[in-house]
């Protein structure tokens, strides 16, 4: 893959264009920079991503046609230097990126590239292959992600307090316990296990599920947490059922805590230069361990569903303010499934080929997404 892309920079054929994603920085890291200075700043990217090796002046004079000596490079990489866009690591000649130098790379310098046609039409074909099986989905997407990327594929999975109410079932396990299953538009289904105080014959269920149904179905879960006892309060029962779900009402439909993360590709992003060590291994698995900690990485502080869909956001390094992957570079989207809104993601060293990753999170965060009770054409 890397080879393909290393081709598809020497001939010229990508084409710039305005970057599909929302930029983290407010200001233009770039807007400092000269012709010159942008230029080698992008092929000491380019090359760092590449080849995972300092970068120095005569390298890049050997490899690209750019019309300058190694001595002028080796200026120009300098003055980069002083400004924090690259670092000079160890004794050698060769230079690497800083956050600094790859923020600038991603919002004004790279191509962004769309997906051969032949791995397009792979995801669609695996998606099309599943259907409308979110679980299925959710798991292939992850394993696609991590295996096309080498790197860590992720998703969370749609907070369901946006999602919209499809219908609400009781199940009795026992004479003291049930099941409640709350079926959520676009598939999502989520089970509470409850305590009785009486055992209720099949038609007093039946009909205050019913009862239940037509006044809840329909709304968000949000909304019914928060509106549960002002349209239930005057139902008359004589089962306690009613009595049950407005006082169990902020747990029957509150947002789960855990089970939101899914991920695939831990055996690819392992074979990366920089997981080889201890410590950086260390903090990948004690952040895949902190299911709070990545949910908020992921999804960051905008959790309302009134989100762009499909349009991937970069995070870098230390703009992730968090000591255990300030190395780390976390690429997301969200995606919509009926009215509910999940996050798709890869997550790898700020040595990424972000081109891409950002062109593999964005199409399979188009693929996932679909309206209430589209099928997969």
């Amino acid at each position: 893959m890397e080879n393909d892309m290393r081709g598809q920079v020497q001939t010229g054929q990508m084409r710039r264009r305005k970057p599909p994603y929302r930029v983290v920085r407010k200001d233009d890291p770039a807007a400092l920079l000269n012709e010159r200075e942008r230029q080698i700043l992008r092929l000491v990217v380019e090359s760092f991503i590449d080849t995972a090796g300092p970068v120095g002046s005569h390298f890049l004079a050997r490899r690209y046609p750019i019309g300058l000596s190694p001595a002028s490079i080796r200026n120009t990489m300098s003055d980069l230097e002083e400004m924090g866009y690259l670092d000079h690591p160890y004794t050698s000649a060769g230079r690497v990126p800083t956050d600094l130098g790859y923020r600038t790379f991603v919002d004004a310098l790279m191509d962004v590239p769309e997906l051969a046609p032949d791995e397009r039409r792979l995801l669609q074909q695996k998606v099309r292959e599943i259907g409308n099986d979110p679980e299925e989905l959710w798991r292939e997407s992850t394993r696609l992600l991590g295996q096309l990327s080498r790197l860590l594929g992720v998703v969370l999975t749609p907070r369901l307090s946006t999602g919209v109410l499809e219908r609400l079932e009781v199940v009795p396990l026992s004479s003291t316990r049930a099941m409640f299953v709350l079926s959520v538009r676009g598939g999502l289904v989520r089970t509470i296990l409850v305590e009785l105080t009486s055992e209720l014959s099949r038609r007093d269920l039946e009909l205050v599920v019913a009862l239940l149904n037509e006044r809840l179905a329909g709304l968000t879960l949000a909304a019914i947490r928060q509106s549960c006892h002002q349209r239930l309060r005057d139902l008359e029962d004589r089962t306690g059922l009613v009595q049950l779900v407005m006082t169990e009402a902020p747990v029957l439909f509150s947002e789960p805590s855990e089970g939101r993360v899914r991920f695939g590709g831990t055996q690819y992003i392992m074979g990366q230069p920089e997981f080889q060590q201890p410590e950086e291994l260390r903090n990948l698995f004690l952040l895949l361990e902190d299911e709070e900690e990545l949910v908020r990485l992921l999804e960051g502080t905008d959790t309302s569903d009134d989100v762009e869909v499909g349009r991937a956001q970069v995070s870098i390094g230390r703009e992730n303010q968090d000591e255990k992957v300030e190395r780390f570079s976390i690429v997301t989207a969200r995606y919509r499934l009926g009215d509910a809104v999940g996050t798709i993601g890869v997550i790898g060293p700020t040595r990424m080929d972000y081109r891409r990753v950002l062109a593999l999170v964005q199409e399979m965060a188009r693929l996932l997404s679909r309206p209430i009770d589209e099928t997969v054409n």
